[in-house]
């Protein structure tokens, strides 16, 4: 019971009432509350990890267009990536489970 009578003259403080209530409402109820800025903060993490990965794309796709300026490269990248041939081969495809 002293432990009540004790912390009940901050609570009828009108300041620390005030600050409890505005406090309260900033985290909880406001429009940007803190699950608003944790789940925000999630999202920024997968995009920006999805970034790296269309960058390294990117990247690859880059020095795969640059070798494709050569017509030796882009017939080997043709037999190779999509499966073209000449007229007098075949080609086997072996895949694996």
């Amino acid at each position: 019971m002293l432990w009540i009578q004790s912390k009940s003259k901050y609570y009828k403080n009108k300041y620390v009432v005030t600050l409890f209530i505005f406090s309260f409402y900033g985290m909880f109820l406001d429009d940007v509350d803190i699950f608003t800025i944790i789940s925000q903060n999630i999202k920024l993490h997968k995009m920006n990890e999805e970034k790296e990965l269309v960058e390294a794309k990117l990247t690859k796709t880059k020095n795969t267009l640059d070798k494709l300026q050569y017509l030796s490269e882009l017939e080997a990248y043709a037999r190779e990536n999509k499966l073209f041939k000449k007229d007098d081969e075949d080609i086997f495809i072996i895949t694996y489970k």
